[in-house]
C-alpha cells in the first residue's frame, strides 16, 4: 500500500543516494525546494563527514500546477500532487492506480494540507475529490499524458547512463503521444537531439520556464529505494530501470546517432577505452591491455585510445593509456568520438560510458567487466567475465556502492584477492572473445608509421582546455 504525506512542514528527504531537487516544500512556503539528501555512503564506518551530493536534476515547479475544483490544485511532477487551499472547507481524496485497482490513498483533509505519493515512478493514478462526508465526487481525473507537457530529466554528467535511458525517453513518448521535455546535460544530447526532432531538449538550468503536466526522475536510487524505482536496479539492469520507472517495455534498443560522417582512417583500426570512474571497474590485470594491443597490432590493426584522459585514478592509484596504443585522448566532443568509432572493426571496452556509446554506434562491442553481472549492462555477444572468481558485486543486493572510495571492493577489500574479478580475466581470454567476433579480420603486422596521438586527425588540442 502506498503511504503518503499530508503535512504543514516540509516533506521528509528520502534517504536515498540520488534524490530529485524538486521535493515539494510544504504548501505554507511553496517557493522552497528540499535538499537533496546526502550519498547512501554519505559516511564512513568510522563516522567522518563526506560531501553531499550536489543536486544532479533541474527542479519543477513548487506548487502543483493543475487545477482540479475549488481552488484545490494538482498534478504528477514527481508522484501525485494535491494542494489543498486553505478555503475553511474539508474534503476526502482519494487516488488509486488505474492498472491495479488498488487504493492508494483515502482520507480526510484539513485546509492547507499538502498530499503527495511515495511512489514517484510511472503510475497511472485516478484521482478523485469528495467533499467530506459526501458520497459523490465533485472531481475525477484519470492520467492522461496526450498531448500535454511531460518532463524526464536524466542526471547531469552521467554519459553511459544518459546513453543506457535515453530510448526509453522516447518510448515514452510514442506510448502516450505527449510533448516529452527531455533535461539533459547539453554536451550529450548533442549526440541525440537532431535524430529525435519530436522531442524538446533543454539544459537543467531550463526546467523552471515549464509547467509541465508530469514529470519523472530517471536515476539509480541506492540502499533497496522502491519509492523512485518500482524494481531495485540490481535486478534488472542500469539501463532497464529507466524502462520500469516509465513503465515501458525494457528491452534493449541503443539510441540513434548520427552515423553520417565519412570514414578517415583508411587503415582498419580498432577504439579501446581503458578508463573509468571506479578501480571495480578497470581491467585490473597488469598485463592485460599491452598483450591485448600487443596481439591487434600484430594483426594488421591499428589500435586507438579514446578515453578522455590518459592517465585517471585517485590518491597513490593512477592507471595509464595502454602502451603501445595511439593516443586519441582529450576532451573531444562526443560526436567525434561516435565518428571514430563507427568506422572500427569493433570496440574492446570496460562497464563505461565509451561502450555504451560504441553500443549506439552498432559496432561490436568486446566488455571486459568483472565487477557487474552480464545482466546490468546491453546485451553482447563478447562480454568477457570469468566465474572462477569473486564476481558481480555491483549487483548484490547486499551491499551498496560507496561513491566515495575510489577503491571499492565489498567483499575483497584489503586482501590479496581485491579486484580479482578483472585481474583473474586473462588476456588469453579476451583474445579468444576477439575472434569470435565477425568483423575481427587476421592480417600481417602494420609498420610503425602512425602518430602517437590524434592531432593529424582531429587537429590539436589545447592542453588546458582540452579543445
Amino acid at each position: 500500500m502506498d503511504i503518503t504525506i499530508n503535512n504543514s512542514n516540509a516533506a521528509p528527504v528520502q534517504d536515498i543516494s540520488i534524490t530529485p531537487a524538486a521535493s515539494p516544500a510544504a504548501p505554507a512556503s511553496p517557493a522552497a525546494p528540499a535538499s537533496p539528501a546526502a550519498d547512501s555512503s554519505s559516511s564512513s564506518a568510522q563516522g567522518s563527514a563526506r560531501p553531499k551530493q550536489a543536486s544532479i536534476y533541474g527542479e519543477i515547479p513548487t506548487e502543483p500546477v493543475l487545477d482540479a475544483v475549488d481552488g484545490i490544485k494538482f498534478d504528477f511532477n514527481h508522484g501525485i500532487r494535491i494542494l489543498i487551499p486553505r478555503n475553511g472547507k474539508n474534503y476526502h481524496i482519494v487516488f488509486s492506480d488505474i492498472d491495479t485497482g488498488i487504493i492508494l490513498y483515502s482520507a480526510d483533509t484539513v485546509p492547507g494540507a499538502y498530499i503527495t505519493s511515495v511512489k514517484k515512478f510511472y503510475i497511472r493514478f485516478r484521482l478523485e475529490i469528495f467533499e467530506k462526508g459526501k458520497e459523490k465526487a465533485i472531481f475525477v481525473h484519470d492520467y492522461d499524458a496526450k498531448d500535454k507537457e511531460v518532463m524526464i530529466q536524466l542526471p547531469v554528467g552521467t554519459i553511459g547512463d544518459s546513453i543506457g535511458w535515453f530510448s526509453y525517453v522516447e518510448r515514452f513518448q510514442l506510448k502516450h503521444q505527449c510533448k516529452v521535455i527531455c533535461v539533459m546535460t547539453p554536451w550529450i544530447s548533442i549526440l541525440v537531439r537532431d535524430q529525435y526532432p519530436d522531442i524538446t531538449f533543454i539544459g537543467p538550468e531550463e526546467t523552471m520556464k515549464y509547467r509541465p503536466y508530469a514529470s519523472y526522475y530517471m536515476g539509480l536510487f541506492f540502499k533497496g529505494d522502491v519509492d523512485n524505482q518500482p524494481i531495485d536496479f540490481r535486478y534488472i539492469g542500469l539501463h532497464r530501470t529507466a524502462g520500469y520507472i516509465l513503465g515501458v517495455d525494457p528491452a534493449d534498443i541503443p539510441p540513434r546517432f548520427n552515423l553520417s560522417a565519412p570514414r578517415r582512417i583508411k587503415e582498419k583500426y580498432v577504439c579501446i577505452a581503458a578508463q573509468s570512474s571506479s578501480q571495480a571497474k578497470y581491467w585490473n590485470n597488469p598485463n592485460g591491455w599491452r598483450e591485448i594491443v600487443k596481439f591487434l597490432k600484430n594483426n594488421g590493426y591499428r589500435v586507438l585510445c579514446i578515453d578522455k584522459e590518459p592517465v585517471h585514478g585517485d590518491g597513490l592509484v593512477w592507471n595509464h593509456i595502454p602502451f603501445g596504443c595511439e593516443d586519441f585522448t582529450g576532451s573531444r566532443p562526443l560526436q567525434e568520438r561516435v565518428d571514430l568509432v563507427k568506422d572500427a572493426d569493433f570496440f574492446i571496452g570496460l562497464s563505461s560510458g565509451l561502450s555504451w556509446l560504441a553500443w549506439g554506434c552498432k559496432v561490436p562491442v568486446v566488455m571486459i567487466s568483472g565487477f557487474t553481472h552480464p545482466t546490468n549492462e546491453f546485451a553482447t555477444p563478447y562480454r568477457v567475465i570469468n566465474y572462477h572468481t569473486c564476481h558481480s558485486c555491483w549487483n548484490d543486493m547486499r551491499v551498496d556502492f560507496d561513491h566515495y572510495d575510489f577503491l571499492w571492493c565489498p567483499r575483497q577489500k584489503g586482501t590479496s584477492r581485491q579486484f580479482e574479478c578483472s585481474r583473474l580475466i586473462s588476456a588469453d581470454q579476451v583474445i579468444t572473445t576477439i575472434k569470435k567476433v565477425p568483423t575481427f579480420r587476421p592480417g600481417k603486422p602494420l609498420p610503425e608509421l602512425f602518430p602517437d596521438n590524434a592531432e593529424t586527425i582531429f587537429g590539436p588540442v589545447d592542453k588546458k582546455s582540452g579543445k
